[in-house]
């Protein structure tokens, strides 16, 4: 996927790989070796995320889960609350928050992984939706392989 227009950028390294974090509103984008993941609402795009994917890169191994969860608003509130202690831990995360509410965010969060040929990457993200009490988060592995 090309790059998309983003509201903000971080660059790093990680786990010896060039990392690049994108905001794209309630959206998100991840650059790092071969894997140009985006996880947006795009027109003429399948709706949905799935629950799994995995692919098969040259030398790498991708693996993508996604879920979805409704909270009631005091649950919703202390769930953000807890990603947003989770991303200012993290140096190697990027975190957007969007008019309206405090709890609207969009966080990536990324770090090193060992796997068993070789270094890694994991990513987390959260997309939250307080006028739907709703979280969508993702989990990224990029394992060599």
């Amino acid at each position: 996927m090309d790059e998309r227009p983003a509201l903000a950028e971080h660059a790093t390294t990680v786990g010896g790989l060039d990392v690049r974090l994108r905001l794209l509103g309630a959206s998100h984008q991840v650059f790092v070796g071969p894997v140009r993941e985006t996880v947006a609402c795009l027109l003429g795009s399948v709706k949905g995320l799935p629950g799994t994917f995995t692919r098969q890169l040259p030398g790498w191994s991708y693996d993508f889960t996604a879920d979805t969860r409704r909270l009631d608003p005091s649950s919703f509130s202390e769930a953000v609350a807890g990603i947003r202690r989770e991303v200012a831990a993290n140096p190697d995360s990027l975190c957007g928050i969007f008019p309206g509410s405090p709890d609207a965010l969009t966080a990536v969060v990324v770090e090193s992984a060992d796997g068993p040929y070789g270094g890694g990457l994991f990513w987390r993200t959260w997309h939250t939706y307080p006028q739907h009490g709703q979280i969508v988060s993702t989990y990224t592995r990029l394992e060599a392989r």
